[in-house]
């Protein structure tokens, strides 16, 4: 089996600031870490690999800096990792960079073998858009399943696999067809801690740096700035709220009293929401 899984690396959510003239990202001094989402992604990856052997390849799109996210995550047992990096890809946004990850993936499977499977996060915490893996699915031709919690079983003989699928009416089990693509909820398993063997080995191994050209991208007006349709106009932090919280006592109180206190505050404060509800209700 041969799983590539798509990773990124974001600056420190925790640490970030917002400019108060440019109102933009403040990332000078910010630390960078592997994005939170992929690395629950990146361990299913490598369960399904230690499971049904094969290889686990890592991708990541961005400047040379980014070879540590990839260095880490070779330090958690990954086979093989590949630095998509050029100045052209500067500045894209989910279209441009689903373009050129999914050149770029098309490449390693030429190279090292078809992917039976492809993973990403569900999404990323800078641009929290959830696009780019639906997007490298679209433009491979790939069958999607987004937002898995759990993977019950593979079948490699059958080209079948079996996903647990989270959505808003609550679980699916869906069946699908290998190859795909999936993205992967966050606490859908526990990360592992690499091995001193493995720590060694992403010292030792190499890895790959691929400029567009490497990746077969031939047609550069759907990379960067060129191939991005949308500009982030504006970034800002939201402004504190004048009013206060209001507190209710609970103190020697039934908890049937305290529900009906609280439903009464909600609808003294939204009285178009009680009406609504009503009218839901009626109908």
């Amino acid at each position: 089996m041969h799983i590539v899984i798509c990773i990124k690396q974001v600056p420190d959510s925790a640490q970030i600031r917002v400019h108060p003239v440019t109102n933009t990202i403040m990332r000078q001094g910010v630390p960078t870490i592997i994005n939170p989402y992929d690395l629950f992604a990146l361990e299913e990856a490598l369960r399904l690999r230690d499971a049904h052997g094969g290889e686990v390849t890592v991708l990541t799109m961005g400047p040379p800096m980014a070879e540590d996210a990839l260095r880490k995550a070779l330090g958690y047992g990954a086979d093989r990792a590949v630095l998509l990096t050029d100045r052209y890809f500067a500045g894209s946004d989910t279209l441009a960079t689903s373009f050129a990850l999914s050149q770029a993936i098309a490449k390693i499977g030429e190279s090292f073998g078809t992917p039976d499977l492809v993973f990403t996060g569900k999404q990323t915490i800078d641009g929290d858009t959830a696009q780019v893996g639906p997007g490298i699915a679209k433009r491979l031709g790939l069958l999607q399943l987004t937002y898995v919690a759990k993977i019950p079983s593979v079948d490699l003989a059958a080209r079948e696999i079996k996903v647990e699928r989270r959505s808003e009416g609550g679980t699916q089990m869906l069946n699908s067809r290998l190859p795909c693509l999936i993205t992967m909820l966050e606490g859908t398993n526990e990360i592992r801690r690499g091995s001193i063997q493995d720590a060694l080995c992403a010292a030792r191994s190499q890895v790959l740096k691929w400029s567009a050209a490497d990746a077969g991208i031939e047609d550069l007006t759907k990379c960067g700035l060129r191939g991005s349709p949308t500009v982030v106009k504006r970034v800002f932090a939201p402004p504190a709220r004048a009013e206060k919280a209001a507190q209710i006592d609970t103190a020697e109180k039934a908890l049937r009293d305290v529900a009906d206190e609280l439903i009464t505050a909600i609808f003294t404060r939204q009285p178009a929401l009680e009406h609504e509800l009503a009218f839901n209700g009626g109908a």
